[in-house]
């Protein structure tokens, strides 16, 4: 390609450079015409097999690469390079616990683990599958691949390079499949199997009214049972999905054990507190009327659970007709939340219900058949070999009915149930649809974009250079035309997805008239969407992150950029709000009771680390005032048969007394305001037992801490523990404020949150800022491991450079890449 070749060398006497450069967008090669590296930035020149025109990475000082390319092949081909050589046993784990093969390097204890993920690998046609997700997506992902290949192979030449997890197991990392991206679904963020069963577990010991206070449904509905359904499930029933779902668990037993695990590996399928392990996000855009630039805002603050390093990777990768950056999953390619240099576009989940669970009458003559429709219909049975470390393969029995996985076969009552879910029909790769709406340059082609958007179910967030803002939601909808997906339902052939609704009958806004738009997992269904036909879903949630989010954006007469990186960080807590207002008008005797109404009496309910009100207001809410709750609106039977109630039903219900705590008003509120003075000095008499009788020296971080956790921390010494975590760090902010800091309610631990924070300033591009915490290296001996840790914890962020200039003024690091032979 003559004409690349001879553009890069006008760009590079342009820039009165001897360094040589290769080809780079003519608007990026404009900006940078005064730009040079820094004299402290160092260059790295590799030949790598596989690149068909030389390429550069420039890694600024805050870890971000920065890719240029010639063509966009080679542009997806040095983003899996540079995936690999920042994240390369991250993206090896997290392929081999996708595709199953974990007993092949870690040892019999994870052949139980290995036969659960199998079970939910889409294994349909390939071909429609590419199709989905629009032209050329299999040849990103091919070339995204063979990026990671080239540097396995770099690896294999350069032992020193091997990252320290492969030398510390003693295994070296797997080449890949372009399917390999696609095929694995199981860390996809479907729902609501947990809820399904949890759900019947509550009709089983009582019925399904009380399951309400477990989780109350949005928009305005009740639960039915359906016909023919025992209520009363197998305990262990989720031991499989929850195996095929979670993530890796690495101990010195498990590394040593002689056979399959028997179930320590097994984390609790139904959590005591479902809102303890509920991820969600925040985004929101600004019409330049609203904005204090003039120009449109794009934030958003994904919450997922933490670890060492991030679930995300922040990248920016620029060839002809593609210059994106922002964030993604490491071990995809593309970019799913950030900008194209004409579009913003940012990401919450939409809670689209996308599973379902089957029950079967098993044959009683013949257990490998299940009825259906009248007759009896035998399961499809998959052998697949599995390799085990140190031991002869073993063998994986997959056994499927039509709708999906078997997960558990009840041999005395001759039942068996199976997941049907939305993982397993083309398209659904999460994330991975994003290579299409990151290229769009309109709110038409980014909505035609997400019309066939699988997974997660999203909230997508759009603004653009010319001051449109919008908002679009996307998934995967089966339509469930006589049934509502609550509960499990009989699979003999009554209960099936009539197809799926269409991208265009989702609701959907553009410009609206109050010059923003919000979104944070409530439920955001228009007034007039008929949704009891399109029964998307009806367990949404708590709404108070948005409550708080609209009440900072619609009081502001303008949103500065300033006070977008605030409001990712506000930790002022609505339900705490709400509960003070019910507390303000009581008094007690009881001298635990009356000294804990006087520390909240003038509490802002901004939930610091170093206050005792935050950590006071938490010890009540998760283990007292929601178990004083269910016993006093709830028998015994079904409060037994739920963890903690839904806080929104908690706090509605308070409010509200009657009936919920009595017949008459008068009843109603005395009986209420009793569950909250006899929890609340009950909780203040923990604190006294956790920090000391003296309340002004309580403090809700010594209590509440973040703690990003390597794969490898139980497996070695505490020296080297200290280096591959980062953490525990004194934490701020609750569940249910912006900056959400949900937490463990055994140990107070933050169980998940925002990691990566952007506000984007929509066409003044290099004024836009980011974090992803603790750093962007999976590197445990690279500087940026853990740099970016400190400024998190303080809601500080770092520009999110896109120009050339502005890029090259800040590198460290410069990779010059050769094709190679």
């Amino acid at each position: 390609m003559p004409g690349l070749k001879h553009r890069a060398g006008v760009i590079a006497a342009a820039l009165g450079c001897s360094i040589p450069l290769i080809f780079v967008p003519a608007s990026q090669a404009r900006d940078a015409q005064a730009a040079k590296l820094p004299s402290s930035a160092s260059t790295e020149t590799l030949a790598i097999p596989g690149l068909q025109h030389q390429a550069e990475i420039l890694v600024d000082r805050w870890g971000v690469p920065h890719i240029f390319a010639a063509s966009q092949r080679d542009a997806f081909f040095m983003q899996g390079f540079n995936a690999a050589r920042d994240r390369l046993f991250q993206i090896d784990l997290w392929r081999r616990r996708g595709l199953g093969q974990l007993s092949e390097v870690f040892g019999p204890a994870y052949l139980e683990q290995d036969k659960a993920t199998r079970l939910f690998l889409y294994r349909g046609d390939m071909r429609r599958e590419w199709k989905s997700y629009g032209p050329g997506s299999e040849q990103v992902a091919q070339a995204f691949v063979e990026g990671i290949n080239a540097y396995i192979d770099h690896v294999g030449q350069h032992r020193d390079k091997l990252p320290y997890e492969f030398r510390q197991l003693s295994y070296l990392p797997a080449k890949w499949q372009a399917e390999d991206v696609v095929r694995i679904r199981s860390h996809g963020l479907t729902r609501n199997l947990q809820s399904e069963v949890a759900r019947a577990k509550v009709a089983c010991a009582a019925d399904l009214k009380s399951d309400e206070v477990r989780s109350g449904l949005t928009p305005k509905w009740t639960a039915q049972m359906p016909e023919g359904l025992d209520p009363c499930l197998p305990k262990d029933l989720l031991k499989v999905f929850t195996l095929a779902t979670q993530g890796v668990k690495i101990t010195r037993e498990s590394l040593s054990a002689a056979n399959a695990d028997d179930g320590s590996l097994v984390r609790l399928a139904l959590a005591t507190n479902p809102e303890e392990t509920t991820e969600g996000s925040n985004n929101w855009v600004v019409a330049p009327s609203k904005s204090a630039t003039g120009r449109a805002i794009m934030a958003n603050d994904p919450h997922r659970a933490y670890s060492a390093p991030s679930l995300r990777y922040i990248a920016h990768i620029s060839a002809p007709g593609l210059d994106v950056i922002g964030a993604g999953e490491p071990a995809l390619p593309g970019i799913s939340i950030g900008h194209n240099g004409t579009i913003a576009f940012g990401l919450t989940i939409f809670n689209i219900d996308q599973e379902d669970l089957y029950v079967y009458e098993l044959n009683p003559a013949n257990s490998s058949e299940y009825k259906y429709k009248g007759g009896w219909e035998p399961f499809k049975v998959l052998h697949e070999p599995v390799r085990v470390k140190g031991g002869a393969p073993a063998v994986a029995d997959l056994v499927f009915t039509r709708h999906g996985p078997v997960i558990y076969v009840d041999k005395e009552k001759h039942r068996a149930y199976a997941v049907r879910s939305g993982w397993l029909e083309p398209g659904m790769s999460p994330y991975f649809g994003s290579i299409d709406y990151m290229r769009a340059r309109n709110f038409s082609s980014f909505k035609h974009a997400m019309l066939n958007w699988g997974a997660p179910t999203e909230n997508q967030v759009y603004a653009d250079v010319k001051g449109n803002i919008g908002w679009v939601p996307g998934g995967l909808a089966p339509k469930r035309l006589n049934w509502d997906g609550l509960l499990p339902v009989p699979g003999d052939g009554r209960y099936e997805w009539d197809g799926f609704w269409r991208g265009d009958q989702l609701p959907s806004t553009y410009n609206p008239k109050q010059g923003w738009f919000a979104s944070a997992n409530q439920m955001n269904l228009p007034a007039d969407y008929p949704y009891q036909e399109r029964k998307l879903g009806f367990e949404w949630t708590n709404n108070s992150r948005f409550t708080r989010i609209s009440e900072v954006l619609a009081a502001l007469p303008k949103v500065s950029l300033q006070d977008s990186m605030k409001l990712q960080n506000d930790d002022l807590a609505i339900p705490a709000r709400r509960l003070g207002a019910l507390l303000k008008p009581l008094s007690s005797e009881d001298a635990n009771t009356k000294a804990a109404l006087a520390l909240l009496a003038n509490w802002d309910y901004v939930e610091r680390s170093d206050a005792a009100q935050p950590a006071l207001y938490e010890v009540w809410l998760s283990r007292h005032l929601g178990k004083a709750f269910k016993e006093a609106v709830l028998s015994r039977a079904a409060a037994d048969a739920m963890g903690a109630p839904d806080t929104a039903v908690l706090l509605d219900t308070l409010e509200q007394p009657t009936p919920s705590f009595g017949a008459t008003d008068s009843a109603a509120r005395a009986k209420r305001d009793q569950v909250l003075l006899s929890s609340l000095g009950a909780a203040y008499a923990e604190m006294v037992k956790l920090q000391g009788g003296d309340a002004a020296q309580w403090q809700w971080g010594k209590l509440h801490h973040n703690l990003m956790e390597h794969p490898l921390a139980g497996v070695v010494d505490e020296a080297m523990r200290a280096k591959l975590n980062v953490g525990p760090l004194p934490k701020h902010g609750g569940a249910y404020s912006p900056n959400q800091s949900t937490y463990r309610v055994s140990d107070f631990r933050q169980t998940n949150g925002p990691s990566f924070r952007v506000v984007v300033d929509v066409g003044r591009w290099d004024n836009s800022w980011a974090v992803n915490s603790p750093g962007q290296s999976g590197d445990p001996a690279s500087p940026h491991y853990r740099d970016l840790a400190g400024k998190w914890l303080k809601g500080e962020y770092f520009p999110l450079l896109y120009s050339r200039a502005a890029i090259l003024r800040e590198t460290e690091q410069r990779i010059v890449a050769t094709p190679g032979q």
